[in-house]
């Protein structure tokens, strides 16, 4: 099963001090754009074992999403110690996901 989005339950100061590389996952769990790209995601992200997933519902006044300057679902924000490594917005294949993660890990 798909893990969902859930509310924040992790915040920027905490996500600033996470070290190894982290993917957060912007979006809504009845966003039709966020559920075409989930299997895309999945399917890059198992490539990557080393990338750690956290799927965050946002929306307005979300202050994790808005820290990141998120407008567009799902947004996926590479990051390591708070610092953006890749994003990619609205991924319609596993391709794209998958080169962002590449850049990502390759910056470490």
């Amino acid at each position: 099963m798909v893990d969902l989005y859930k509310t924040e339950t992790i915040t920027r100061s905490e996500v600033d001090s996470l070290d190894g590389i982290t993917v957060l996952d912007f979006g809504t769990n009845w966003c039709g754009h966020c559920r075409s790209a989930e299997p895309h995601v999945e399917r890059a992200l198992a490539d990557f074992p080393q990338v750690n997933h956290i799927k965050i519902e946002d929306g307005q006044g979300r202050p994790l999403g808005r820290s990141y300057r998120v407008k567009l679902w799902p947004t996926l924000v590479f990051v390591r110690l708070g610092q953006e490594l890749a994003r990619v917005v609205r991924p319609t294949s596993a391709d794209a996901v998958r080169d962002a993660a590449a850049k990502a890990t390759e910056q470490v």
